[in-house]
This record gives C-alpha cells, sequence and structure tokens, in this order.
C-alpha cells in the first residue's frame, strides 16, 4: 500500500501515517522528504492565532504530525514516535530513517510553550535530538526573536505557512547552552504542604516529593525544586511586573487576546507596580542587595558578587533578548572586555551574562544601539542567598513565566542556585541575532581550532541528574491549563 497524499500537500515535509499511528499498515513511500517536521502549537496562544494555525497547518502537512499542546502532551508523542522510528530502523525501513536524521521540530506559542518543548527533547536524551524551529505566538517572544523568527505573531494563512516551512528547510543549526536551577527552601512545620501553589510555579521547576523521592539532591525536612531553562531567570521589579500581568490574564482572559493591546498593559503594570519611580510597592528595602547574597564560582571557590544597592531586579541572561528583544548586556568594546576581564555574549560558551538595573528609566537606555544594563560577571554557576529579613517576599521569572516567592520568616536560608548542564539545538534563519562561540562566519568569534572548550563541571551529584526536571519527563501535572502558558 501507498501513502494518498494530496495535491495540496506539501511533500517535503510530509511524514506518512505508518510512522505516526501505531498499529498503522505500512506502506511503501515513494517519495523521501527532505524537511520532515513534527508541529506542536499551543492553540491558546495569541489570540485566536494559534487555532487557525492549527487548521492551516493540518491542512498543508498530514493532520496526524500536527499536535494541539490543549490535547496532547509533546514528551508522550515524541516517546512514541522515537519508538516507532527505531522499530522501523530494526526492520531495514530506509524511509524511517531518513525521517529520523532529518527531522526537525516546530513549536508554535510564547516562550513559556518554546522552554517547556526544548525541555521535553532535552529530557528525551535522544543520540541525535531533532534541531527546534520556534513561531513566534505570544507576547514578548524573545526564543524566536534570538535566532531570527522575528517576534510579530505570524500570518496565519496559507501563503505565510508555507513560508514559514520553507525557512525551515533552509536554516541553520545553532547549539544553546540549556541551565540547570535549584531552589531549596525549609518546609514548614504546619499549614499546607507545599509552600507554592503547583500552578503557582514555573512549567520547569518540579517539586521533589510530588515527584522523585528517590533524587539525592533531595533533603529531608525542605522541599526541593529542581528544572532548566535557556534564556534568563529573573528577579526583583521585572518579575513583579510580569507576575501582575500574567495573573490579570488568568483572571480575565478575554481581554488579553491582541499582541498590541498586551504590551500596552504591561507598560500600564509597570507604571503602577512602580518599576519607573520609587513608590511604596517597592522601597529600597526590596532591592536586590538587601534582598540576597549573590556568589558566583571562580575557579572552583564561591565568591561574593558586588551588587549596588540601586539595583532593584537582577537578570541571568543566556541568549542577547530579553523583555521583548531588548539586550541587556550589550556589546562591550574590546577595551572594556580586556580591563574586566570579560567574553563577547556567545550562546554555547558555558557562560551566563549577569544584569543589573535600577529601573525602568535605566532599561530604555537598551532602546539605544549601545545601550546595555550594569554589567556584574559571567559565570557557569551562581547563587542567591536569602535570609530573614524586610521583606517576605520577592517575585521570580524564568524564561517568561512568573511566580512569588516566599522569602525566611525565621533563620533558616531559601536558595537558588543556577549551573551550566547540557545543551540543545535551535534552528537559526539569516536574522539571527546570536552569536556562537563555534561558527567562524560570526563577526564576534573567537574560537580556535584545537581550543578546549569544555565546561568543567563543579556541582556535586551531577551523575544522578538524569533528567533536567526532577518528573520522568519535563511535563506538566495532569491537571495543567496551557491556557496559563505564554
Amino acid at each position: 500500500m501507498e501513502d494518498t497524499i494530496s495535491d495540496k500537500t506539501l511533500k517535503d515535509f510530509y511524514i506518512p501515517d505508518y510512522i505516526l499511528v501505531p498499529g498503522s499498515e505500512v506502506s511503501n513511500a515513494s517519495y523521501i522528504p527532505t524537511c520532515p517536521v513534527i508541529v506542536f502549537i499551543n492553540s491558546k496562544s495569541g489570540g485566536q492565532l494559534g487555532g487557525e494555525l492549527l487548521v492551516t497547518y493540518r491542512a498543508l502537512l498530514n493532520k496526524n504530525q500536527v499536535f494541539d499542546l490543549g490535547e496532547m502532551a509533546p514528551d508522550k508523542v515524541l516517546h512514541q514516535l522515537y519508538l516507532t522510528l527505531e522499530a522501523r530502523k530494526c526492520s531495514k525501513d530506509y524511509l524511517a530513517a531518513e525521517i529520523q536524521k532529518r527531522l526537525k521540530i516546530i513549536v508554535a506559542g510564547g516562550d513559556g510553550t518554546a522552554s517547556w518543548l526544548l525541555g521535553v527533547v532535552c529530557d528525551l536524551k535522544l543520540p541525535q535530538p531533532p534541531p527546534i524551529a520556534t513561531v513566534p505566538l505570544g507576547t514578548g517572544n524573545n526564543l524566536p526573536f534570538s535566532f531570527g523568527w522575528g517576534k510579530k505573531n505570524p500570518g496565519t494563512d496559507q501563503h505565510s505557512v508555507e513560508s514559514f516551512l520553507n525557512q525551515v528547510k533552509t536554516a541553520k543549526e545553532m547549539k544553546i547552552d540549556s541551565w540547570h536551577i535549584i531552589m531549596r527552601m525549609k518546609a514548614p512545620k504546619g499549614g499546607a504542604c507545599d509552600p507554592i501553589a503547583p500552578l503557582e510555579l514555573p512549567h520547569s521547576l518540579h517539586a521533589f516529593h510530588r515527584v522523585s523521592q528517590t533524587d539525592k539532591l533531595n533533603m529531608e525536612g525542605y522541599h526541593t525544586f529542581r528544572g532548566g531553562f535557556w534564556n534568563y531567570f529573573s528577579m526583583g521589579m521585572d518579575a513583579q511586573v510580569s507576575y501582575a500581568f500574567h495573573s490579570e490574564r488568568k483572571l480575565h482572559p478575554e481581554k488579553f487576546k491582541n499582541q498590541l493591546a498586551n504590551q500596552s498593559t504591561y507598560l500600564k503594570l509597570g507604571c503602577t507596580q512602580g518599576w519607573f519611580c520609587a513608590s511604596l510597592f517597592h522601597p529600597s528595602s526590596r532591592n536586590i542587595a538587601q534582598l540576597t547574597k549573590v556568589k558566583i564560582m571562580k575557579q572552583g571557590e564561591w565568591e561574593d558578587l558586588c551588587i549596588p544597592r540601586s539595583i532593584r531586579s537582577i537578570v541571568c541572561l543566556n541568549l542577547p533578548s530579553f523583555s521583548g528583544g531588548l539586550n541587556p548586556w550589550g556589546t562591550p568594546n574590546k577595551k572594556k572586555l580586556h580591563d574586566r576581564d570579560l567574553t563577547p555574549p556567545y550562546v554555547d560558551d558555558g557562560q551566563i551574562e549577569i544584569v543589573g538595573f535600577r529601573n525602568a528609566w535605566h532599561g530604555l537606555v537598551l532602546l539605544s544601539p549601545s545601550g546595555h544594563g550594569t554589567r556584574l560577571a559571567q559565570a557557569n554557576r551562581i547563587r542567591f542567598e536569602f535570609h530573614k529579613g524586610a521583606a517576605d517576599h520577592t517575585f521570580m521569572r524564568l524564561d517568561g513565566e512568573p511566580w512569588k516567592q516566599p522569602l525566611p520568616v525565621d533563620d533558616d536560608t531559601v536558595v537558588v542556585e543556577i549551573s551550566h548542564f547540557g545543551q540543545v539545538s535551535m534552528l537559526a534563519t539569516p536574522h539571527c541575532r546570536s552569536k556562537s562561540i563555534y561558527d567562524p562566519s560570526s563577526p564576534v568569534s573567537h574560537y580556535e581550532e584545537g581550543e578546549d572548550s569544555s565546561i568543567e563541571e563543579t556541582m556535586e551529584d551531577f551523575e544522578e541528574r538524569k533528567k533536567l526536571g526532577a518528573a520522568d519527563t519535563f511535563k506538566f501535572p495532569d491537571e495543567f491549563d496551557v491556557a496559563h502558558l505564554s
């Protein structure tokens, strides 16, 4: 039997049913697709655009290779797909072998949705992980923008989708660093089991006592959370504004169906929350230096990082895009790099850039060509220690997903630690803003052949970390509504 493909179907991207649907009759395909794709769409992102994209992709491809994330979890889809591909390869199926070798993933949604897919692929530990292209369908869209896919919501018509697919076919692969994050706090003696409601947390942080009793990073009497990110971790005033925006969107989703209106609402919240000027909502006692001790790893030893007392927000940045396309680190000139022992900001060098901001006016300097935040350090490991102080909580954000973090009320310490984990593959267009240390075409690349670029891993029990997240795979709880994602 041979698969029947309609005239409208784009054959270069097509995957037949016998590979996608368990139990299907094996067919003799007469055409090897040059760029087979699996498409994941968050139909709840971008107002009605996600649903419209779903219809168009299913009309142009096999509907069984296009998945609505509100109905099917990506970890289950990819696990089944790779089981089938391996089985077919063992049966000397040439088409299956070629699809596995050439497979690419497309994910349409906001940064939270894209991060979810990156985590799933990372957790599968595939010998040849498929590279990922991101369709901007959220408010910030920092991940798509970093790799040249733009930051505006895409067209959903047939011509726009075909144009995007052709870009995917010619896009180049680029490795990016992934970052492991662990957060530990003392379990309360009474009251609720969790210090934070489960759905308040970003999807990438899993509570050990809920999902992994045997994990060696677990500690008796403590709540331990662990996960990963690809773009940024931020804390302070910017995360507070983001939390207010997400909270409002959860309460009134009908008001957040237009990208321009969403950005306007975000700006208004920045004003009312005190991000543009000091206010009673954010006294100086909640500035970063008063809230936490910050340490970075230098030559195997923890060193204190000096944070200016005026800094109200701190960003640990992996990609050159934050808050809708701004680059907080900027491009330091050679003299500044030499004087401060810094390196150019590459996305695959095992270093994360640490930047501080006093307020949103300070952030507005990013709009100028040479603008940047306060460059604090570069490191492959950073640690925040929160002790009892003037505030009972702060706000944090991980790849666009914010939460309200309780702080110690006694002599205990809340610890957040970030370390280099590994790498994943992205697809990048010629408009890519990210720079690779290995790419000789990069105008600021200084990589020389033969240079040892390996990252020394110093975090204890690294061998025990089979997964980036603490769950069996990087997944949501069953009751999670993807409408909460960006």
